[in-house]
């Protein structure tokens, strides 16, 4: 039986992975049928990342009144029905509107899982877990671009919300799994009152981890997002070799996440955020280093695989640092400070781009590099603290 949920969950992250690249492959066809601007994306990607904090901060109230599990069904199957909406799309409106579900979906499914894993499963899974998202991630694409040249991108949104109805009936057929697995403590968890904002916040370490996320998940964005311009702006590669070499840091994320899991079997999971950090150094002081086209290929590679262990370690210690009676409100906030991150720092950096600056790119990366690394070493500081004074 555990081996089956274990199953599902691997499935699940695979399809929390699948729809997130869909908005941009779709769009140059998209905006044209729903009569929008093609510069609107960035309004529907703003829904999205808002209804996925809003979600995410209120995890932790409704796990703990519903569980995990059917948290993670209800917002898995809100995504598939937004997503099955997505493709009846008349207008962009309509597009707004269901952004809203869509988001809130995300937010839920994200948070709830990511905690249930953590607490119950070990830190290779995390990693393996998070090498699945990769998967999904990098299918979506193909999917659209499938119904695309076959039908229309009306037919991907529909073909991947169907493949989510169907791991959403999966999800509810577990649910006694779910209840199974868990143990009496996380039952009391679940009953417990959940703690104010004010109150999490005063835990030693938490601020230091919710930055230290907030960090990491911008520098993956704003390498995603920025990696190729920069290449072609400053290093004046060709835009097809630039745009393949950028490709890389995804691929390092996923193969590395992969290979990280076989790591976390010897290492803790502060090593491999720390091996991690390292890598993400090496590769940023090398891309602004001047060299030729092969090192900059190495870099970004380093860059991907440096990224590879850091997001699932992080979360998969939460509960060590904190507890497992905690975590689930840690979690939630932890994932509001990525989607956050994720949404404001790279738009941020677009803003100095504007400006004609787009060559302190690898800069400004490696400050926000530098912060997570300092909110990381803060964080084991207070943590090991805290309970050393307790043991006292």
């Amino acid at each position: 039986m555990f081996q089956i949920l274990l199953a599902i969950i691997y499935l699940t992250f695979i399809s929390l992975g699948l729809p997130d690249a869909l908005l941009g492959a779709a769009w140059p066809q998209m905006h044209v049928d729903v009569h929008a601007d093609i510069a609107y994306a960035g309004i529907v990607s703003t829904i999205i990342c808002a209804g996925t904090i809003v979600s995410a901060l209120l995890s932790d109230r409704m796990s703990r009144r519903i569980g995990a599990g059917k948290l993670t069904a209800f917002s898995v199957g809100l995504t598939a029905v937004s997503l099955v909406a997505f493709g009846f799309a008349s207008s962009f409106w309509q597009v707004l509107l269901l952004a809203i579900p869509y988001g809130l979906g995300a937010g839920g499914v994200d948070a709830a899982l990511n905690n249930y894993v953590a607490i119950h499963y070990e830190s290779r899974h995390m990693s393996w877990l998070h090498c699945m998202w990769g998967v999904g991630a990098s299918v979506g694409p193909y999917i659209i671009s499938a119904a695309m040249f076959y039908q229309t991108w009306r037919s991907g949104y529909l073909w991947i919300g169907i493949i989510q109805c169907v791991i959403t009936a999966c999800i509810f057929l577990s649910l006694p799994l779910w209840k199974r697995n868990a143990d009496s403590d996380s039952n009391q968890f679940v009953e417990s009152k959940p703690l104010t904002y004010a109150q999490i916040i005063r835990i030693p370490g938490a601020m230091a981890i919710f930055i230290m996320f907030f960090c990491y998940c911008a520098i993956e964005s704003t390498v995603g997002l920025w990696a190729t311009s920069y290449m072609v702006e400053v290093l004046s590669i060709s835009k097809d070799t630039a745009a393949s070499l950028a490709s890389l840091f995804y691929i390092g994320i996923t193969v590395g996440r992969a290979i990280s899991g076989f790591l976390t079997m010897r290492f803790a999971d502060s090593t491999m955020i720390r091996i991690g950090q390292i890598l993400l150094l090496i590769g940023v002081i090398t891309i602004i280093i001047p060299s030729n086209n092969m090192l900059t290929l190495i870099a970004i590679v380093c860059v991907g695989l440096g990224c590879a262990p850091i997001y699932p370690c992080v979360i998969h210690s939460t509960p060590v640092y904190f507890g497992a009676d905690k975590s689930q409100a840690i979690v939630g906030i932890q994932m509001a400070c990525a989607y956050a991150g994720s949404m404001v720092i790279p738009a941020l950096f677009g803003f100095i781009v504007g400006n004609g600056l787009i060559g302190l790119w690898p800069v400004y990366v490696l400050a926000i590099l530098v912060l997570m690394i300092c909110m990381h070493e803060l964080l084991r500081y207070q943590v090991t603290h805290q309970k050393a004074v307790k043991t006292a």
